[in-house]
């Protein structure tokens, strides 16, 4: 039972909600910064940096982050390889498949790494100015202004300004991801320059403004003239790389062969501090493989230079050719602070088969972890239960404390027996047999109560005789090791009495009927959370689940819509904790994935000439963002003949 402490906490929270967080109920920021006062009452917050909770980790005179190595030198190439195909370098297009990486030439008002890596990397709620200086706002939020900084230049060398960000604003809600746009006009009300290096947001009434400054302040910022010129559309396939300011600009590419990053060396923002011991190499090259063991075969033969490894049967043992030998490849097993992905065997929602959640616990259970772990993965898989397993946001046993105060604020809308059971958690099987008889026997009971029995040709069927037909979509690129754990679960299921079936397309098709929502079921990952925001909609949200590939479940549940919408509404951690651990609760509830194993380190392999800090920061291997070149080494393995 939660304490009365607990309860008057939550209803005084349900109050907030009602009142939209108005006025002086708004969550203070203090960054410790002088703020002034407008006629409406509510102080400006100026910062270098934003933060919803609580001071930022790094003061406005930073002079580097904590976890880089402000003296790292430059220069050097990366190689790193993926699988697949690409036919384009515009990641926004909503058709094709854009190259890897062929985001990261842009830059927006906040920093975030070009890689994909999380900037800061040792905290999850900081943000901090990159193309803008300042950040300026009222601590109810219904505006920020960006104040930008005038040396910014996009790689042309033309400036960047507040008409440019104006420009791609209005871009991405005219040519931009349904779903994004159609959040970001919900929620944004409208944008205007104030003069060539401001520009402000305004932020709908009525609504949760708890991440709107950290979303406006991520969008990338384009060159509008350059958009002008070429013409180009932000929503089609093309050759040409949209017209940003980072830090590297795409120097070669050959489709379906390699693409090339070069580190451009009059990139505007080489002295800010948020930049010092990163951005290292070069040259970042990304090479393209068919399948799984011919991008192996290249790595031993030094065709590219870095791997993370994901194949637990590779690691355990693929690891014992002649570089590794004579150690000119180094192997390294390095912590990680943040939860495993969410991934598993998701089900389309768009399908009316998989909505009974007794038919989705019926298939799960056809699924075999201790048996996949020890004959497929070498032992060296644990299994997940939770969507951010291993984080104080973890729900466990049933709902206590805060997290029971929060649901019952909830209303009707929470199911009585999600009030009483344990979160849900993964079941057991015996490793001895691919199929455990006593999870079979527990599936067909539900499947029967369900609608769904054992016919005299051994499958499964409703009253009007009708198969239960199942199709698993894999990609013609998925590695050995996972496409011998989906064939295996497939067998299962149809042990279990499905009409299941494989079916293997290439990666272009694969992505394309992904995104337009077209398959049964297919090994994927949700978008793990461990902060509230608006994000949460798109990934788990009603609001455009149809359309959202961030939600690839198309997942629609009034129960999750009300967790989220109440969790943006909190003004402190212990709040958010609380709120997240129910919506953890929630989805492990619904049964909206089946989840598999996970390996807790990350596993790296190297030619022995890159370097890293000593103390890796929580969030992040970084190896594309703060490591570095050692030229030295590098000569060492070029004259021994394993590197070119």
């Amino acid at each position: 039972m939660p304490s009365q402490a607990d309860t008057n906490k939550f209803l005084n929270f349900t109050r907030r909600n009602m009142l939209g967080l108005m006025g002086s109920s708004a969550a203070a920021i203090g960054f410790g910064l002088p703020g002034r006062v407008y006629a409406d009452d509510h102080e400006i917050i100026k910062a270098h940096g934003y933060s919803y909770f609580g001071d930022l980790k790094y003061p406005a005179d930073y002079p580097h982050f904590d976890y880089v190595n402000p003296n790292a030198p430059k220069g050097g190439e990366i190689s790193v390889s993926t699988r697949g195909t690409f036919d384009g370098m515009n990641r926004f297009a909503s058709k094709g498949r854009s190259g890897l990486f062929s985001g990261l030439t842009g830059e927006s008002m906040f920093a975030a790494g070009p890689f994909g890596t999380a900037v800061p990397s040792d905290s999850l709620t900081d943000g901090y100015g990159l193309l803008a200086h300042t950040v300026e706002y009222p601590k109810n939020k219904t505006w920020c202004i960006f104040h930008m900084r005038p040396e910014a230049r996009f790689a042309d060398g033309t400036p960047v300004t507040a008409h440019d960000a104006l420009f791609t604003h209005n871009l991405f809600l005219e040519q931009g991801i349904r779903s994004y746009a159609r959040a970001v006009k919900q929620r944004i009300s409208g944008a205007e320059v104030l003069d060539d290096h401001t520009i402000k947001y305004s932020f709908v009434d009525g609504i949760s403004r708890r991440s709107l400054i950290s979303q406006v302040g991520a969008t990338d910022v384009f060159s509008k003239a350059w958009y002008e010129k070429t013409g180009e559309r932000l929503d089609e396939p093309s050759l040409l790389t949209p017209m940003g300011s980072g830090p590297y600009v795409v120097d070669d590419f050959e489709i379906n062969r390699y693409i090339v990053y070069k580190r451009n060396p009059d990139y505007w923002g080489w002295h800010l501090p948020i930049n010092k011991g990163r951005h290292n190499y070069d040259r970042v090259r990304v090479e393209y493989f068919a399948d799984d063991a011919a991008e192996f075969e290249a790595f031993k033969a030094g065709v590219y230079t870095f791997r993370a490894e994901g194949s637990t049967k590779r690691w355990a043992t693929g690891y014992d050719f002649p570089a590794i030998d004579k150690g000119h490849v180094k192997r390294e097993t390095l912590p990680s602070g943040t939860p495993p992905s969410p991934t598993g065997f998701i089900f389309n929602f768009q399908r009316e088969r998989y909505q009974d959640v007794r038919v989705r616990e019926a298939m799960s259970l056809a699924f075999n972890m201790e048996w996949t772990s020890e004959s497929l993965q070498y032992g060296l898989t644990t299994q997940r239960h939770s969507f951010i397993e291993g984080t104080e946001i973890e729900a466990k046993g049933p709902p206590e404390g805060l997290e029971k105060a929060f649901l019952e604020s909830l209303g009707d809308v929470v199911p009585p027996d999600f009030m009483t059971q344990d979160a849900v958690r993964a079941h057991t099987s015996n490793p001895a047999s691919t199929v455990d008889r006593r999870n079979k026997r527990k599936a067909l009971k539900l499947l029967e109560e369900a609608g769904w029995t054992i016919g005299s040709d051994g499958l499964l069927a409703n009253a009007e005789g009708m198969h239960f037909e199942h199709k698993f979509m894999l990609s013609s690129a998925t590695s050995d090791t996972a496409e011998a754990i989906i064939t295996t679960y497939v067998a299962n299921l149809q042990d279990f009495g499905f009409k299941a079936e494989m079916e293997k397309v290439d990666s272009a098709q694969m992505q394309q009927r992904f995104l337009d929502k077209d398959f049964d079921m297919l090994f994927t990952r949700n978008q793990s959370f461990q902060t509230s925001g608006t994000g949460l909609n798109q990934y788990y949200g009603s609001e455009t689940a149809v359309v959202s590939s961030w939600n690839p479940q198309s997942l629609q549940s009034p129960l999750v819509d009300a967790i989220i919408d109440a969790s943006l509404n909190t003004t402190s951690r212990e709040e958010e904790v609380a709120s997240l651990m129910a919506l953890d609760r929630a989805l492990r509830y619904l049964r909206i994935q089946v989840p598999v194993g996970y390996v807790a380190d990350n596993w790296v392999a190297y030619y022995d000439m890159f370097e890293h800090p000593e103390e890796l920061p929580p969030l992040s291997v970084g190896y594309l963002d703060f490591w570095w070149f050692n030229q030295e080494k590098y000569e060492a393995l070029k004259a021994a003949g394993a590197v070119e």
